[in-house]
């Protein structure tokens, strides 16, 4: 199957004993979509599961991952190819050279050409450090302080107000679904993500969802992303999954 998608197998694998695949991105210069068979090159025995990643192929001949390496079954295989190749827009290119990022060891995110080595060190002529000022303390400025403190009043919080009443949705969310996200408050959609949040459903346990994250140039915190497939209509701002891949519609199930 792999060899009628275009994809030719690596005489070697630097990672492991498994077999590796790989083809050209079809739009990407310099992209290419790798997948590693699973399969054991000495025995030609199942060891693992298939998984597919995208590599930026830089300068030097080196191979660098540009998104999470997703692992599927067979019969998901060319839905999840799919997913990575559309995945490819949304990383994140170096505005000098133009190569496509990766997260480096340190945990950076960085050119996958190295150039910021070119001029790395290297200062202009002349340029001299800002000074920065600082405010004197003074015991009549410890005591304004000490005394406006007082007078702020801890507020009630009223997030429970109406609770009771709140309406839950449910959607079907399903494992290799492409999804992104959508900002709600109660149960008006407020901002649609599609574009600069991507993601790949890995696993679905009852109303949990395991998503992996193959872009977000929003750069919504990861705590905010949500990991179910239900939600409360409350009047807080939040945020729900949206399948891509396919229609679903959120449900009322109270």
């Amino acid at each position: 199957m792999l060899k009628s998608e275009g994809f030719f197998p690596h005489k070697k694998n630097a990672k492991g004993t498994t077999i590796i695949y790989s083809r050209k991105h079809p739009t990407a210069k310099f992209v290419r979509v790798v997948i590693d068979s699973g399969i054991d090159s000495k025995t030609n025995k199942v060891v693992g599961k298939v998984g597919v990643k995208l590599c930026f192929i830089n300068r030097q001949k080196g191979w660098r991952e540009i998104t999470t390496e997703i692992f599927t079954t067979n019969t998901g295989l060319v839905k999840t190819i799919k997913a990575q190749e559309a995945a490819e827009k949304f990383v994140k290119s170096c505005k000098f050279c133009k190569a496509k990022k990766f997260k480096a060891k340190t945990g950076n995110t960085v050119c996958s050409n190295a150039c910021w080595t070119a001029w790395a060190g290297k200062k202009k002529p002349g340029t001299k450090k800002k000074k920065t000022s600082q405010k004197k303390v003074t015991a009549s400025t410890v005591k304004k302080a000490a005394k406006s403190s007082q007078r702020k009043a801890p507020r009630k919080s009223s997030q429970r107000k109406g609770q009771k009443n709140l309406q839950r949705f449910s959607q079907e969310i399903l494992p290799g679904d492409l999804v992104t996200i959508e900002e709600f408050i109660g149960d008006e959609v407020t901002t649609d993500y599609t574009g600069t949040v991507l993601g790949i459903v890995q696993k679905v346990k009852g109303k949990f969802v395991i998503a992996v994250w193959t872009a977000n140039t929003a750069q919504v915190p990861e705590w905010l992303l949500p990991t179910t497939n239900q939600y409360e209509a409350n009047a807080l701002k939040s945020y729900r999954f949206k399948v891509l891949s396919r229609k679903v519609e959120w449900i009322k199930v109270t």
